[in-house]
């Protein structure tokens, strides 16, 4: 692996990165923005968001779609640039979900959430996934995942993985013709990995984001890890960008607990590599 470079410095809470039109998009949280940064630091501020957390993916037409988890709501910016709901998530679980977005190639978004309000230390309950169709429609496919975070969709749109940082795993299902999800199994055991945000390359292994144990690992399925990235603080979400899709960016932050997560240090960094392996064309 080479040197890894500081793109980015003195951000809040640098969260769920995409790349998208040459520039790697992410979100940082504490300021409720979404913030578009090239491959040499020159950062803009595309937009503000509503509420903590704001994750976006894009639809195939290219309209970006963000989680407004307080409302419970899943929001599309049209080509104006107005925000409109595009689906709303409060009838499908108890706890709607509003942490991870990812979209497939077909236009279907799943949103994952935990089953309790972290923030406010709520009593554990277990987490949701959940599907919004193209129309806007959505319902609930998956549930009993401790602690959902990352997630990916293979680019032949079959497969969907989930990280479950709580269960220290990554656990996989095939994503039916409906958009529904089934055949749930491990996709890999993490020992005592602690899985966030996820990514996939073009040799079909995941690299996730590891928060307690400040690194960034790429593993194969059934869990062998073929790299191992340590780092200063934690890694919370990375993703493949850059030319040919051969650079790793990870967003990594110091960790004090949620009740300082939006407030603390601006220690934010999005940091970046040369990866061993392009990333795939979608997401």
């Amino acid at each position: 692996m080479s040197a890894l470079h500081t793109l980015l410095t003195g951000l809040v809470f640098p969260e769920q990165p995409r790349w998208h039109e040459g520039r790697l998009w992410f979100s940082d949280w504490g300021t409720q923005e979404v913030i578009a940064v090239d491959l040499d630091g020159k950062s803009e501020v595309i937009l503000k968001g509503p509420s903590f957390p704001m994750c976006v993916d894009w639809l195939p037409d290219g309209r970006l779609l963000m989680v407004s988890s307080r409302d419970g709501l899943v929001l599309r910016r049209e080509p104006d640039g107005s925000m409109v709901t595009h689906a709303d998530l409060t009838g499908v679980s108890e706890q709607p979900p509003g942490n991870e977005l990812v979209v497939d190639g077909r236009g279907n978004a799943y949103i994952n959430g935990a089953g309790f309000d972290l923030m406010a230390g709520g009593e554990f309950a277990p987490g949701t996934v959940a599907l919004v169709t193209p129309d806007g429609s959505a319902r609930q496919v998956a549930d009993d995942i401790a602690f959902p975070n990352g997630m990916l969709v293979t680019p032949d749109n079959s497969t969907l993985i989930v990280a479950d940082s709580y269960a220290k795993r990554l656990f996989a299902f095939d994503i039916e013709e409906d958009g529904g999800l089934s055949n749930r199994r491990v996709w890999a055991d993490l020992g005592e990995g602690v899985p966030d945000g996820i990514c996939l390359d073009a040799h079909g292994a995941v690299w996730y984001a590891d928060v307690p144990n400040e690194q960034c690992v790429r593993v194969r399925e059934g869990g062998e890890v073929l790299q191992r990235i340590e780092l200063d603080r934690g890694c919370f979400a990375c993703a493949l960008g850059g030319a040919e899709r051969r650079t790793l960016f990870m967003m990594a932050n110091e960790w004090s607990g949620p009740e300082n997560m939006l407030k603390g240090p601006r220690a934010g960094q999005v940091l970046s590599v040369e990866a061993p392996a392009s990333g795939v064309p979608w997401p």
